[in-house]
């Protein structure tokens, strides 16, 4: 396998792309946008100059890397003979589902599909194809050069020949692989976002400050990086569209999204996209300042 096409040149589609060719895959990157596409080989050549800063690659690793990606904006042309696809759209079921149904009828016979979902069912996903056994979940972290954890999804009908091959692949990229089942938030998400809610609630409730929040976890549980903070990194309403997956798989209340996030997503303060959530950002910046709302 040497062919892959990555759909979605966001930060997540970006990093996939840039891990897949810094292992000398060839990789079609598609997007609808072209100044997405140009922002985004942007972006890898930026990362790409951090690990040459760290002494990981030479200048001319770097020139092979952007040799091997290529921009396309659109799906039939960008994934003829592609050997894997990787989804990395943004998390919205309809979208997904839309996509998956090009990648059906435009992919070559015999080529995996898979999403970097971090939440919608990979069941559902491969039911609108007609090649349900070659359709599994490739959840990659972000950032995506940096972070050594594939969350690999079987669907109800995926191949066990596909996740071998998967997790083979995981390996070849320099990643660890685990490989879980198709229940709503899979494992990480399952696990992390009610910790993200729970820490949106006791903010809500005034039970504590958000610095206050994010410092007991992070010296008190050793979490890099305080929920608050990560659901800033993450993206509000990222975190709120995962939640609500959960909410609607399992139908318990624990996982209610907390109305202070609700209401912040409706208002625009996503986090970092956005400049303001929990905390405010301002270009160039790394301090981290409680946003006044909640100072």
């Amino acid at each position: 396998m040497k062919n892959i096409a990555v759909i979605g040149a966001g930060t997540m589609g970006n990093g996939i792309a840039h891990v897949f060719a810094q292992r000398g895959f060839t990789v079609n990157l598609i997007d609808t946008s072209a100044a997405q596409l140009e922002k985004a080989l942007k972006t890898i050549g930026t990362n790409l100059d951090r690990q040459i800063a760290k002494g990981l690659l030479t200048e001319e690793d770097k020139k092979g890397v952007l040799q091997r990606i290529s921009p396309f904006g659109a799906i039939a042309e960008g994934v003829a003979g592609a050997e894997l696809v990787v989804e990395a759209a943004t998390e919205n079921t309809e979208i997904k589902l839309n996509i998956f149904r090009q990648l059906d009828a435009a992919a070559p016979a015999g080529c995996i599909l898979a999403s970097n979902t971090s939440s919608i069912s990979i069941s559902k996903i491969a039911a609108v194809t007609k090649r349900p056994a070659a359709v599994i979940g490739l959840h990659f972290m972000n950032p995506v050069p940096v972070m050594k954890l594939i969350e690999i999804i079987n669907g109800y009908a995926t191949d066990e020949a596909v996740t071998r091959q998967m997790v083979d692949l995981a390996e070849q990229l320099g990643k660890t692989p685990c490989v879980v089942n198709d229940y709503p938030g899979f494992i990480a998400n399952r696990i992390l976002m009610p910790m993200i809610n729970e820490a949106i609630y006791s903010l809500y409730e005034g039970v504590a400050g958000v610095g206050e929040i994010d410092t007991i976890m992070k010296l008190g549980m050793a979490h890099p990086m305080g929920p608050l903070q990560l659901a800033d990194f993450i993206g509000l309403d990222v975190c709120l569209s995962i939640l609500r997956v959960l909410h609607d798989g399992f139908g318990q209340p624990k996982y209610a999204p907390c109305p202070l996030l609700v209401n912040m997503v409706t208002a625009g303060f996503l986090g970092v996209k956005s400049g303001e959530g929990f905390y405010t950002y301002v270009a160039g910046s790394k301090e981290l300042v409680v946003s006044q709302r909640f100072a």
